[in-house]
């Protein structure tokens, strides 16, 4: 999904949209009928509850739609990437006043080795990247 000239960070969602999103993130424009359908079954959402979320996914901007015929095919604007970059600045102001070692030493109690491994690769290639752009 290209930028599109958006300026600041993307809307918030709850937790409830945040559930309707995933499926035009894994799958491109939808349907409501599908978006409905690919819903987990144990949230025992009626159709009518993801027609209000999707209302107010558009009314936040968070998604558009382009009505073909008599029925409205819905996207996302923004990446999920995005939207989590968002969550995650969010939650870690409002948890931690903003500061990232205690986030992070939380975070790291609860990962596995092999998860650990996986950040250790990323942290040194960031690392790496960032040290290239400090050099004069």
């Amino acid at each position: 999904m290209e930028d599109k000239g958006r300026v600041g960070p993307g809307p918030r969602l709850s937790e409830m949209e945040w559930e309707v999103m995933k499926p035009l993130w894994e799958h491109g424009p939808l349907a409501a009928r599908d978006i409905y359908s690919k819903v987990p079954d144990e949230f025992g959402w009626a159709y009518k509850t993801v027609k209000t979320m999707l209302a107010r996914l558009v009314k936040k901007g968070a998604i558009a739609y382009d009505q073909i015929g008599n029925s409205y095919l819905y996207r996302a604007e923004y990446t999920r990437a995005e939207m989590a970059r968002e969550a995650t600045g969010t939650f870690i102001q409002r948890v931690f006043d903003g500061a990232l070692t205690p986030f992070f030493a939380q975070f790291v109690e609860n990962v596995s080795a092999e998860e650990l491994q996986v950040l250790r690769r990323e942290l040194e290639r960031l690392n790496r990247e960032t040290s290239g752009k400090r050099r004069p």
